[in-house]
């Protein structure tokens, strides 16, 4: 894609005003930074709030062809493992695409709005998902379940940290009556807005949809408040690598399933072996063999030793003379709230429990890390 082809959401004239150094993410030229840098931007939303643009993701409306969101419910199981059907009005889960094969094709959310579900995606995968949704369950395969509505007129802000409530309840007081996971349509006067209480930081926070035409006046006024500043890229994916969570195409992929990806606890039971709809989605036969016998290889969690930050790609060995590496690094950062490096990566199962000691191989030379728990900053969710 050249220069000319990079797509821009809305807020991008306001990136350039606020000074947001732009870069290439995803097909878009998104901001990776504001003047305050990184370091306090990261800090800033753990304190207070920041607002993040993520209009470059994909939201995605699937609407029963019978009128009975049951259909649509099931429709989406069949590609999903996760509770869809057992998911209530005014709730969102989290979900994962998968495969035949039982890897992972994309992570996203998964809303029910009464009428019909709400999908956010990832901004690399989105045109593949909606391929993949009207070819298994849409408008192209043999027995369409759902239309396929992709919604192009809309920008996407996320508001994360302990002040968020308390700025978007200027614009809509009863964000305040939401919890973790809550989803609403809310009338604003910025028009109407698609709000859900969730995030990708590890913080307390809203995603709110706002029309295209009032998308930049809205963060306008949010950032009137003293207390929320924008955040770029760099941040986000600090914030989000301290809470633990994965960024698909770094450590969620095709080839992963989601046991070694350690995000079982998004495969209800009703799905699983013995479940009332166990199975029934592509890759069921290695995902439930895997939640009863283990995957063979985990992702963990990975405190270096000393400052040194262990990035992405980086080989792990068992022994700091071992010459053929046993994992990798998929993530890997200097964490401001941590006040230290973190990582994570994938290790066969029997060098996955907490407190094994392994080495990264850093420029040439082998850094001792740990095995540790996630997050490796406790989560600030409302969630009563």
């Amino acid at each position: 894609m050249t220069e000319a082809e990079t797509l821009k959401t809305p807020l991008h004239a306001l990136h350039l005003e606020l000074g947001g150094r732009m870069v290439p993410f995803a097909g878009y030229d998104m901001p990776m930074q504001y003047p305050l840098g990184i370091m306090k931007e990261h800090l800033h939303t753990r304190a207070r709030a920041g607002l993040f643009d993520v209009s470059h993701m994909g939201q995605v409306l699937l609407y029963p062809r019978s009128g009975d969101l049951a259909e649509a419910a099931r429709a989406l199981e069949t590609l999903v493992p996760v509770d869809v059907l057992g998911l209530k009005e005014g709730r969102q889960r989290y979900a994962l695409f998968t495969n035949d094969q039982g890897g992972i094709l994309d992570d996203l959310m998964v809303a029910n709005r009464g009428s019909h579900l709400f999908l956010v995606v990832n901004a690399a995968c989105k045109k593949t998902d909606v391929s993949h949704l009207e070819d298994t369950i849409g408008a192209a395969s043999d027995s369409p379940k759902v239309e396929v509505r992709v919604v192009v007129d809309r920008a996407l802000l996320a508001l994360q940290g302990p002040a968020a409530e308390a700025a978007l309840a200027t614009i809509i007081p009863t964000v305040a009556d939401m919890r973790f996971m809550d989803v609403a349509i809310l009338t604003s006067g910025f028009g109407e807005l698609w709000v859900s209480r969730s995030g990708y930081s590890g913080e307390d926070g809203f995603e709110i949809s706002v029309p295209h035409e009032a998308a930049v006046d809205m963060a306008k006024a949010l950032l009137a408040h003293d207390a929320v500043a924008p955040i770029g890229l760099g941040a986000r994916d600090s914030l989000r690598l301290e809470a633990g969570l994965c960024l698909y195409g770094s450590d969620l992929d095709n080839d992963t399933s989601p046991v070694e990806a350690a995000l079982e606890w998004a495969i209800q039971k009703v799905r699983r072996a013995g479940g009332a709809r166990a199975g029934g989605f592509p890759g069921a036969e290695r995902i439930l063999s895997e939640l009863a016998n283990g995957a063979e290889r985990r992702r963990v969690g990975l405190l270096p030793e000393g400052r040194a930050p262990v990035r992405g790609r980086a080989d792990l060995f068992s022994a700091e003379a071992d010459k053929w590496p046993v994992g990798i690094v998929t993530s890997g950062a200097y964490g401001p709230s941590l006040a230290a490096p973190m990582a994570m990566g994938y290790v066969p199962g029997d060098l996955a429990a907490i407190g094994t000691r392994l080495f990264a191989e850093v420029r040439g030379k082998r850094l001792p890390v740990t095995v540790s728990a996630m997050p490796f900053v406790k989560a600030n969710y409302k969630r009563t």
